[in-house]
């Protein structure tokens, strides 16, 4: 199942502590200080890719830490700095920390720094002068926050499939792009959305279907709502099946209009699909009683690429 929100904690490393250290050996027995400064700890950063999957990671893990720096050394040696942690999220991410602030992840390969390691502290050869010529002081490493994140995904995709379960959503996004969606004759809503993009690079959601009480949280309603929410064009999707297509189509709009008025006013394609089952003239009948732009099968190569021109025109 798709995960596509999570609460989690993170921390960036720790400092490492600078040392107090004097320099010694058989011909200078009281040498000066040479206590190195400590390293910084790593940061953490996320980095956006195409994978909607990705937030799965977090199902069980739900603290991220990156490496602390390690302390000094005699000899003015400077300790390791700790390691930073890239974690990838999907493209279209929010991040929401505790105190309000937010990141956004627009574009796969955005990397954002999401939690700052700590300095390193001061060993005492740092603090030598004229007149301290033996300091016996050194600085502990920075020791970092504990943070606490909302991340949650939203899809980022120019067009979005809606409609009941069992509409022919799926079916659909496989013939219009290069995705190989499950599909099946599912009587209720699927898990988890699909993404696939079409040939001129238009990514088309595929949002499991919508059933009555959607907004209200029946099923699993609000969960797919918003992801349909920073699409451009809604194709909102009729199966010739229905016993009252009507009826199906006035389900998700009114769904539609009590999750976000606006969302219900993006531009909409009303479509009929499995045109194949009816004859030619009760499609016909149909697609004017319902006042829809086109009927479509996925074994009619023309409907397709008539519905492929309609989209990229819709677009421009």
């Amino acid at each position: 199942m798709l995960i596509d929100e999570v609460n989690i904690t993170i921390q960036a490393g720790n400092g490492g502590n600078g040392i107090v250290h004097f320099y010694s050996d058989g011909s200078r027995p009281k040498g000066g200080p040479d206590g190195g400064k400590g390293g910084d700890g790593g940061a953490i950063y996320f980095k956006a890719v195409s994978d909607i999957s990705r937030l799965s990671q977090f199902r069980y893990l739900k603290k991220l830490e990156a490496e602390s720096g390690e302390n000094g050394g005699p000899n003015q040696k400077t300790g390791k700095n700790g390691r930073d942690l890239i974690v990838e999220v999907p493209v279209g991410t929010i991040v929401r920390y505790d105190n309000g602030t937010s990141v956004e992840f627009s574009k796969v390969g955005e990397t954002i720094l999401m939690a700052k390691g700590g300095n390193g502290g001061w060993g005492n050869y740092h603090f030598r002068s004229s007149t301290n010529i033996t300091p016996r002081q050194s600085q502990k490493g920075y020791k970092t926050a504990v943070r606490n994140v909302f991340i949650q995904l939203k899809l980022i995709a120019e067009i979005g499939l809606m409609g009941l379960p069992n509409a022919g959503k799926t079916s659909l996004l496989n013939e219009l792009t290069s995705a190989n969606a499950r599909v099946a004759n599912y009587a209720f809503t699927t898990l988890e959305p699909n993404l696939g993009v079409t040939k001129g690079g238009k990514i088309i959601a595929d949002i499991p279907g919508l059933i009555e009480g959607a907004s209200d949280g029946k099923g699993l309603g609000i969960k797919f709502l918003k992801h349909i929410e920073r699409t451009k064009i809604l194709v909102h999707c009729l199966s010739c099946e229905s016993q009252d297509p009507q009826a199906d189509y006035e389900i998700v709009r009114q769904e539609v209009k009590n999750y976000s008025s606006v969302l219900a006013e993006k531009p909409e394609i009303l479509i009929l699909t499995k045109s194949d089952i009816l004859e030619p003239a009760q499609v016909k009948k149909l697609q004017k009683s319902l006042n829809a732009k086109l009927s479509v099968s996925i074994v009619d190569t023309e409907s397709l690429k008539k519905l492929s021109d309609l989209i990229t025109k819709s677009l421009t």
